[in-house]
C-alpha cells in the first residue's frame, strides 16, 4: 500500500474490504499493524483503514515536538487525502485520545467513536508510569524498553502462558527504528494531553471499552470518560490488560462490530 503526502509528512496506510469506513488507530507504539486481529474480522463487512502515526513505522520520521493534537490532525489529513468524509473511529490508548480530539474539533468527521483503553487526561499514576518507561528508554534503549513495557501491557497469566506471543509483541515494541528522541517526544505528548474540560463537547455515539486489569490506562480512567460523555456506552472486559485486543480477541471484536452495526451511516 502507498504512502500519502499530507503536506509536511508522508503517512503509510493500508486498507482492506468494502463498506462504511472504519479507522483503526493505534496507541503510543504508533504502528497500524497492531490491529491485525481486528482487520481480519472487520474487513469482511467494512472498509478498514490502518495507518502508522508520523514518527512511527513506515511514516515520516519528522523531528518535531509531537502532540496528540498533531497526531489527530495528521489522521484527519489522511482522511481528506483518501476523500473520506466520515468514519467510525476505533482508537486504542493514544488513538483514543486522538479520537476525542477529532470528536471535539472535527465533529462532522465521525459517525461513531470507540474509545479503547484510553484516558481523558493524565494524573499522578499515569505520569509516574510513563516517566519510568521514558527513563528506561532513554538510558537503556528500545530493547530494554520493550521488556519493561510488556510487563504492564499484558496480564501476568497471559505472559506466562504465551511466551512465543510475548516475544512477538516484544519484538513489535523493540523493532521501532525511529530515533529515540521521537519516542521520547511522543511520551511527552501523551503526558501533556488533557481534554477533561471538553468531554461534554463530544456529540457522537461513543463506546468506552477497557479491561478490568489494565495497568496502563486503568479502568477508572474509562469510567471517567463514560461518566462525562453524554450517552456513552461502557463495556468492562474481565481480563486482557492494556493489550486486551490481543487477549480477548473474539469478545473485543464482537463488542466493536455490534456497536458499529447499531450506528451505521445508512
Amino acid at each position: 500500500m502507498p504512502k500519502i503526502d499530507i503536506g509536511n509528512a508522508e503517512i503509510y496506510y493500508e486498507e482492506r474490504g468494502d463498506g462504511e469506513p472504519i479507522m483503526l488507530v493505534p496507541g503510543l507504539g504508533g504502528g497500524g499493524g497492531v490491529w491485525f486481529n481486528q482487520v481480519a474480522a472487520l474487513s469482511n463487512d467494512y472498509r478498514t483503514i490502518i495507518h502508522d502515526h508520523r514518527g512511527c513505522g513506515q511514516s515520516s520520521y519528522s523531528l518535531i515536538e509531537y502532540s496528540v493534537d498533531q497526531m489527530a490532525a495528521d489522521a484527519v489529513k489522511l482522511m481528506d487525502t483518501l476523500e473520506i468524509e466520515r468514519v467510525h473511529w476505533v482508537g486504542h490508548s493514544t488513538g483514543g485520545a486522538m479520537g476525542q480530539i477529532v470528536a471535539q474539533d472535527y465533529p462532522d468527521r465521525l459517525a461513531s467513536l470507540i474509545l479503547s483503553a484510553t484516558w481523558p487526561g493524565q494524573d499522578e499514576y499515569f505520569n509516574r508510569a510513563f516517566a519510568a518507561r521514558k527513563s528506561v528508554l532513554s538510558t537503556m534503549g528500545t530493547a530494554e524498553y520493550a521488556r519493561h513495557s510488556i510487563l504492564t501491557l499484558l496480564p501476568p497469566w497471559f505472559i506466562t502462558q504465551n511466551p512465543e506471543k510475548i516475544a512477538e509483541l516484544e519484538g513489535y515494541l523493540a523493532g521501532a527504528d525511529q530515533p529515540v528522541e521521537i519516542m521520547e517526544s511522543r511520551i511527552d505528548a501523551i503526558c501533556a494531553y488533557d481534554r477533561r474540560d471538553r468531554m461534554s463537547d463530544i456529540d457522537v455515539p461513543v463506546l468506552v471499552i477497557v479491561a478490568e486489569d489494565d495497568m496502563v490506562t486503568p479502568r477508572y480512567l474509562s469510567e471517567q470518560l463514560a461518566a462525562e460523555i453524554v450517552g456513552a456506552e461502557k463495556i468492562i472486559l474481565p481480563t486482557g490488560g492494556h493489550f486486551v485486543l490481543h487477549v480477548l480477541v473474539d469478545e473485543y471484536n464482537t463488542a466493536i462490530s455490534d456497536f458499529i452495526k447499531r450506528h451505521q451511516m445508512v
